[in-house]
């Protein structure tokens, strides 16, 4: 053998081989980027938020919070929020994974900002004076709790006193387990405050949007004069599961989907995001008395 040439009896040894060092990549802040759930497109999330929260590839329509979606709808600085003051309570001491009713709340309110699940007050949107309520899904997943429905039936007496058109935007997961009859109080009570607003002659629109569940479903959500859906939302009243596990059935394709439902009449419009303010400005003027 050459004095050149070495016998190799051992691992391989790389390291006469190695390149220069890769360069460090740039550092990317957190959160810049997102990924949409619908075409799995990477998405710039100041992008997204520009174009409404709706992705601009597929036009998916995100989820939104309740402030966000009031500067969406109602003209600049227009909304006078109303009933702000009153707060939840824990009236059964919930307790649940170690945690209280009370302690979630206090969470909640400090990640959105809201004292509950709804913003209601009056707004302008195109210059026709409006009762709004804004359902947060940010908060508790939006559950109709005692003040949310308190919150949404004085919104409804108020309308139906100022001859204002009311608009709900429902957005939730349906009644708060956590205040148990309580909770489902609620459906009646704001059912009985929108049949007196019919009785006068008051004009109700609500807009759905995903997900619009259990007792908000049952109840102000499937109410209106005229109901909106956003593309895609999902609407009912069980989930898919539940109903597939409980009564054995085969569900159609785009079940609960805003689609589904308008396709089999249990909706009147379905209207993206970007065209809603327009369009409820449009349905106000048509059915005012």
């Amino acid at each position: 053998m050459a004095e050149t040439e070495k016998q190799v009896t051992g691992p391989y040894d790389f390291s006469a081989f190695e390149g220069p060092s890769p360069r460090k990549k740039r550092d990317i802040p957190d959160g810049l980027w997102m990924r949409c759930p619908s075409c799995e497109s990477t998405l710039y999330r100041k992008t997204v938020a520009e174009n409404l929260h709706v992705c601009p590839k597929c036009e998916y329509h995100f989820r939104v919070g309740a402030r966000d979606r009031i500067r969406q709808l109602a003209d600049p600085d227009s909304f006078e929020e109303l009933f702000a003051e009153i707060a939840p309570a824990d009236p059964l001491e919930f307790k649940w994974a170690g945690k209280t009713l009370a302690d979630r709340i206090r969470a909640e309110q400090a990640k959105t900002g809201n004292t509950e699940a709804v913003l209601t007050g009056i707004a302008y949107v195109k210059g026709r004076r409006v009762a709004l309520a804004v359902m947060d899904g940010e908060w508790l997943m939006g559950s109709l709790g005692s003040v949310v429905g308190e919150k949404v039936t004085l919104l409804t007496e108020h309308a139906t006193a100022s001859s204002l058109p009311l608009i709900v935007v429902c957005m939730s997961g349906g009644a708060r387990m956590h205040e148990g009859a309580l909770s489902l109080m609620q459906m009646a009570k704001t059912s009985a405050a929108l049949a007196r607003l019919d009785q006068a002659g008051g004009v109700y629109i609500a807009v759905l949007a995903d997900p619009t569940t259990g007792g908000t479903t049952a109840s102000f959500a499937m109410l209106a004069d005229v109901t909106v859906a956003e593309p895609g939302a999902l609407i009912g009243f069980a989930g898919e599961r539940v109903i597939a596990n409980t009564i054995k059935a085969e569900l159609p394709p785009g079940f609960q989907r805003a689609e589904f439902l308008l396709e089999h009449g249990f909706i009147d419009l379905i209207v993206p995001r970007k065209d809603l303010r327009s369009e409820l400005a449009r349905l106000i003027d048509y059915c005012a008395p």
